[in-house]
């Protein structure tokens, strides 16, 4: 049962080396985070740092404050994209954590989304910072993740840890970009629902609303999709769950989500693809139906990268999910599994 307050737990499913470059990556400061044991779950009081959910395989027996000898599980991070939350991945994270029992996955709240909105965070809010909270969040539970996986902003995010890591990798580490390039976004055609657009749009409505249905009309009327106007109402709490009767509010700090989109889209992290850290491999992942431009530039280097990769320790991959949109995990999640799989096996 998730915690009332923080929206944060770790749970347990029932059973059934070094960079090439000089680093010029910051230090990282770690936050506490307290734990209590409740009866078959780790119970976690809210974060100081980002709101998240751990779920863990059947076979894993693991705690970050139980005795620091035990070895951490093979660990992934999952990260959501812009207006998104950690529930997105929620579905998904289980599945795998089913059909890899040996796996925890670590699924986040990005600063500014979601229950993480209201934990206080100086700005600016960009990919940069967005990533460095998530590289306090491993430090301060002794996770070293093995698989990174990010869409769209998320993406971006993943990268950008990459970019960050204060000290070489301890160990190879997979990291996914789903529907995301590592340069300056392109919009897609004109009938896409697109997220500056969205987030304009977001910002007229007042905090408050008496129902999703209101929302998702409004939001139907003005062009956007009914997948779109149904996922965005997923960032709607009831104001007092008590009464039925209260309304709504908003979850996310939308201003906070306008600056991190207007990084997105600004953020160049090719330096980083091109000259990759030793152990490092990326994939590229677009969806055949993409709300975004991948531009063909894009695609001829991203392939560049990946012979140039494959001649050394890291590694640049490029994927296409068919009969997907941008909602990967979404749109076609058995597609989606099977490419990611291979990520998890043989550990």
């Amino acid at each position: 049962m998730i915690d009332a307050v923080s929206g944060t737990l770790c749970i347990q499913l029932p059973a059934k080396e070094k960079s090439r470059r000089p680093s010029t990556r910051p230090n990282i400061q770690m936050t506490l985070v307290d734990e209590t044991f409740g009866r078959g779950k780790v119970i976690i009081t809210p974060s100081e740092i980002l709101a998240y959910d751990l779920v863990q395989g059947p076979l894993v027996r693991w705690s970050y404050i139980a005795d620091k000898s035990v070895p951490c599980p093979p660990t992934a991070v999952l990260l959501h994209g812009i207006l998104g939350s950690r529930k997105n991945w929620g579905i998904f994270a289980r599945r795998l954590a089913k059909e890899f029992p040996n796996w925890q996955f670590l699924l986040v709240d990005l600063r500014c989304h979601g229950d993480s909105a209201s934990i206080a965070k100086t700005g600016p809010h960009t990919v940069a910072s967005a990533a460095l909270d998530v590289l306090k969040l491993l430090g301060h539970l002794r996770v070293t993740p093995r698989v990174i996986i990010g869409h769209s902003f998320g993406g971006k995010v993943a990268l950008s840890m990459v970019e960050q890591a204060a000290k070489p990798l301890a160990r190879p580490v997979r990291v996914w970009v789903l529907d995301a390039t590592p340069g300056k976004v392109r919009a897609g055609r004109d009938e896409d629902d697109h997220p500056a657009e969205l987030i304009k749009f977001l910002n007229a409505f007042p905090n408050e609303v008496v129902s999703k249905r209101e929302v998702i009309s409004a939001l139907v009327c003005e062009g956007f999709s009914n997948d779109v106007a149904q996922w965005i109402v997923t960032n709607l709490r009831q104001i007092n769950p008590s009464n039925s009767s209260s309304g709504f509010s908003w979850k996310f700090n939308l201003d906070g989500i306008a600056e991190m989109y207007e990084s997105y889209e600004d953020t160049n992290l090719w330096d980083v693809v091109e000259d990759l850290p030793r152990g490092v491999h990326v994939n590229f992942l677009k969806a055949e139906r993409s709300l975004h431009r991948w531009a063909l530039g894009d695609l001829q280097r991203i392939h560049a990268a990946e012979e140039q990769a494959s001649q050394e320790a890291g590694g640049v991959e490029m994927h296409v999910l068919e009969d997907a949109g941008h909602w990967v995990h979404a749109d076609n999640p058995d597609g989606l599994f099977r490419i990611l799989s291979f990520s998890f096996e043989g550990l």
